[in-house]
């Protein structure tokens, strides 16, 4: 089975809305339902898990009932970090899926996920272990002077930069063994860490598999009006 683990614990504070970003409604439909479309459609996801923020699993299970997503299955409590939500979700899925799953981790605030990312991630995971979206990076990356942030003298070679995002996928067997690792060891696991700098960390080779430009995360409300832009946009039939 493919199973997709959503994170949609976080409470978006750097929104600066009254609710959670992933419940904000986008032309009458919240965040994370556009988000959990995209693994509902897509045929090689077989069920999907929401790691959801306390009292908005109620919530979210009407929202999947309106919007006929079915393939919704469990709805968990996050941590009190983002690497403790993930860890709950692979947790719960100890006694239902097998070592040789594959599991799709994703931000709840990344909604438009293309099918051929999505496909290109679960393929790099079954033939390697792992898949991780990455993208190049395209902007020059200087770093700061130590003496004087304002300036600098040195730059890093873009070419060997690689932008990396969600979704990304595991092995189930290879998850859950790295979870308990990291916790036990207490590696990997704090400030911004995520479930690709945890496996780093920890020793793991990591396999890039397709990205996308439109992949956006949802953090401000910049972000939110370019979400809505890409929503409403028309791709001209001539572009290749």
């Amino acid at each position: 089975m493919n199973i997709a683990i959503i994170i949609a614990g976080g409470s978006g504070s750097r929104m600066g809305q009254d609710i959670p970003k992933q419940f904000i409604n986008v032309y009458d439909k919240p965040v994370i339902i556009y988000t959990l479309e995209s693994f509902q459609r897509n045929p090689l996801i077989d069920a999907i898990e929401v790691v959801c923020i306390d009292g908005w699993h109620d919530v979210l299970w009407a929202y999947a009932k309106q919007f006929n997503i079915d393939k919704l299955k469990w709805v968990i409590s996050g941590g009190e970090t983002g690497q403790e939500s993930i860890r709950n979700g692979v947790y719960n899925l100890k006694d239902t899926v097998s070592e040789d799953d594959i599991v799709i981790i994703h931000d709840g605030i990344r909604p438009l996920v293309d099918d051929s990312v999505l496909e290109d991630v679960i393929a790099k995971a079954k033939k390697y272990g792992n898949g991780v979206t990455s993208l190049p990076y395209n902007e020059q990356i200087f770093v700061i002077d130590e003496d004087d942030e304002n300036t600098t003298q040195k730059y890093v070679v873009r070419e060997t930069l690689r932008r990396v995002a969600t979704p990304q996928a595991y092995n189930y067997n290879l998850l859950y063994t790295k979870y308990q690792e990291a916790f036990d060891k207490k590696i990997g696991i704090y400030g911004s860490s995520y479930t690709n700098t945890m496996m780093v960390d920890l020793g793991e080779k990591l396999y890039f598999a397709k990205g996308s430009d439109k992949n956006i995360k949802l953090t401000t409300k910049d972000d939110l009006e370019m979400f809505k832009a890409y929503l409403k946009l028309d791709k001209d039939k001539w572009l290749k």
